[in-house]
C-alpha cells in the first residue's frame, strides 16, 4: 500500500456495492478484521464513517469487490495523513 496511488474520494462516486452473487468469494475473516480495523480509525477520522459503514455490510459473504471497496478507503486516507481533526 506504500506505492499505491491516491483515491480523491473514500468510496467510488455512484458506487451500488450489492450481494454480488457471482463475484469471487473473499475471506470472511480477513475483511472482518480489515473492517474492524477501519471502524477503530473512525474514532480520530470521522469523514470515513459512511463509506466505512457501508462496507461493514457485506461481512457475513463478503466479495473481491466488497473487498477492493474497503482498500479504497486506505488509499484515501494515504492522501490524508496531514488532515487533522
Amino acid at each position: 500500500m506504500e506505492n499505491c496511488n491516491e483515491a480523491s474520494t473514500p468510496i467510488a462516486t455512484g458506487c451500488s456495492l450489492d450481494t454480488d452473487e457471482n463475484g469471487t468469494n473473499y475471506d470472511q475473516t480477513r475483511y472482518r478484521g480489515f473492517i474492524g480495523s477501519l471502524l477503530y480509525l473512525t474514532a480520530s477520522r470521522l469523514y470515513i464513517m459512511f463509506s466505512v459503514c457501508f462496507c461493514a455490510r457485506f461481512q457475513a459473504k463478503p466479495k473481491e469487490s466488497h473487498y477492493m471497496a474497503a482498500k479504497r478507503i486506505l488509499k484515501y486516507l494515504k492522501g490524508k495523513i496531514d488532515v487533522g481533526l
